[in-house]
């Protein structure tokens, strides 16, 4: 098939979806129905809750949901063929993955813009609240390193072998640190322009993107600073221990609405690459349709399921995207209505992202290019426009991608961040407590802002330093796991207020068996490792966490259907 064709008829199915799938779910569950004011008006405080134009928190809940996971999840599954990762996509986006995002957002401002986890708590019980959020910061924990060390390593400069930083060979490097660091600074200064001096929004933007291809210039030409990736890893901590506790308007709103543009960017480029190059997917050396259930990718064999729903992840339905809706945009959501096009609609154009990532591949494999995530999805589409701008262009376009990618990655760390310290505070909380409800004693040490953000920056930083791949193996099925029980978190919900939840059943047991399988295979796996004598202490962290999951994943479980059986009687 022509990878045009393919393009084509995934974004009408996908439009068609968030019309007519989407309005179904607004009526069933009665959005726009509720008059008052959202959490962000009721609670606003100037630091998490503020409310904010739907354009804004459509910037802010795009960029942190996306950042790179729609292009390494369909490379990563790219093993398994086109065709199964693009009906993964599909399917997944709208059946799965926005109605878990959209049901998260709904349901959190629904009590009060707090996490699942508190709605677990009001629907569930107090004992699956604190479970599922010592998972949830876990887990965000282990997102804060990788993705710590990934800014980490795309800023930090290359040691030379007589030890001395060699300049030349860190350029580019220093180029996409000094772009990052004046992004930050023109953040701040459209947040000021527009929160503080009231500057229309479009002229605003329109500065802001000026400002932005300013700083990419300046970044590329100019790049002074040559520090290693281990200074680097504590200088971004200390960013995003302060990101995490300023106040949003500050410099989350604007700094992600500012970034969504070059995403939006970035898919125009690919949209307008595909059509260019309209290349034919499969053929010689491209991406095959379909390579066979199990397939051996040189580190052993894996099978299509449960592999395939597992690493695709934010293409089609990843657990970190109701942590996002239920903990930083639940709190800024102007009104109700709007959580559709943010939530629903913010799914579905990460899928079109992921579906132009399937594009991409296999335009890279046919030029021979077939490892590094950041080497093939640039690589794939800046080279769909050599033939008819030449290879300047082309090197130009791969630059430009590659600071995209990584501006996104910082932009998904500082959310985590911020979400892993919403989910610490939330722990020490009695239902239906805000954090301003706990005026004396040790807990209110615990739910204060800047204890929890500093507990969590150092663990991350910590675990950054040391080793997170380790464990990382895990992530996949635990980042499904939290999908699978925020959805069994909405459903619950919904059948207590007498709303249908029919649409989060097969889902949620649908995600509830491929992450426990999931888990069976990576514990199974572990204990091959350990058994022969090789193992180190991430082998056996990831046998005893899998063996967690799994027991975590049948209580939360069993939690969630005693309720909704309790409910039909």
């Amino acid at each position: 098939m022509n990878s045009l064709v393919l393009l084509i008829i995934c974004i009408a199915v996908l439009v068609a979806g968030y019309i007519c799938y989407g309005g179904w779910l607004c009526k069933q569950w009665g959005v726009g129905e509720n008059k008052e004011a959202t959490p962000a008006h009721t609670l606003e405080d100037g630091v998490d809750y503020v409310p904010a134009k739907a354009p804004v928190l459509m910037g802010h809940h795009f960029s942190s949901i996306a950042g790179a996971g729609p292009i390494t999840g369909p490379i990563g599954a790219a093993m398994f063929g086109w065709l199964p990762v693009t009906l993964w996509i599909l399917v997944g986006g709208i059946f799965f993955g926005g109605v878990h995002d959209f049901g998260a957002l709904f349901a959190s401002i629904r009590h009060k813009g707090q996490s699942i986890g508190e709605v677990i708590s009001a629907n569930m019980s107090r004992r699956a609240k604190r479970l599922f959020i010592i998972f949830s910061y876990l887990t965000l924990i282990l997102v804060v390193a990788a993705f710590a060390s990934i800014v980490a390593g795309t800023f930090g400069a290359t040691i030379g072998e007589d030890g001395a930083i060699d300049k030349v060979a860190s350029a580019s490097n220093a180029s996409v640190a000094m772009v990052s660091i004046l992004f930050i600074v023109i953040a701040i200064a459209f947040g000021f322009l527009v929160y503080r001096r009231n500057a229309p929004m479009g002229i605003a933007s329109v500065l802001g993107v000026a400002a932005i291809v300013i700083c990419m210039v300046v970044g590329m030409k100019w790049h002074p600073v040559y520090l290693t990736t281990n200074t680097w890893m504590w200088i971004v901590g200390l960013y995003i221990a302060i990101a995490s506790v300023t106040p949003v308007w500050i410099l989350l709103q604007p700094r992600d609405y500012l970034s969504s543009f070059l995403l939006y960017a970035m898919l125009a480029v690919a949209l307008v690459g595909v059509v260019i190059s309209h290349a034919t997917l499969g053929g010689a050396d491209g991406l095959p349709m379909i390579t066979g259930f199990a397939v051996d990718n040189g580190n052993g064999i894996q099978y299509m399921f449960p592999v395939l729903f597992t690493t695709v992840a934010c293409g089609a339905i990843s657990g970190f995207h109701s942590l996002v809706s239920s903990g930083t945009t639940s709190k800024q959501l102007d009104k109700e209505t709007d959580a559709k096009p943010i939530a629903y609609g913010g799914m579905l154009l990460e899928c079109v992202l992921a579906v132009i990532t399937v594009c991409a591949i296999n335009f890279a494999y046919k030029n021979g290019i077939t490892a590094g995530a950041t080497a093939i999805f640039g690589g794939g589409i800046s080279l769909m426009y050599k033939d008819m701008f030449g290879e300047g262009v082309s090197n130009i376009l791969r630059t430009l991608l590659i600071l995209t990618y990584s501006a996104f990655c910082l932009t998904s760390l500082d959310t985590a961040t911020r979400l892993a310290r919403f989910m610490f505070q939330e722990f020490w909380l009695e239902p239906g407590q805000t954090p301003k409800d706990v005026k004396e004693g040790w807990k209110k040490v615990m739910v204060n802002p800047y204890v929890a953000t500093i507990i969590t920056v150092v663990l991350g930083v910590l675990l950054g330093l040391n080793g997170y791949g380790k464990i990382w193996g895990l992530f996949g099925a635990a980042n499904q796991l939290l999908a699978g029980i925020g959805l069994l978190a909405v459903a619950t919900w919904l059948g207590n207020i007498g709303r249908n939840n029919k649409m989060f059943l097969a889902p949620m047991a649908f995600m509830i068996v491929v992450t426990i399988a999931s888990l069976a295979m990576t514990v199974k796996n572990q204990i091959g490792i350990i058994s022969a004598g090789t193992a180190d202490w991430g082998n056996w962290a990831q046998s005893i966490l899998g063996v967690l999951l799994i027991l975590l994943a049948v209580v939360l479980v069993i939690e969630g259907v005693q309720t909704l059986s309790k409910k039909k009687n």
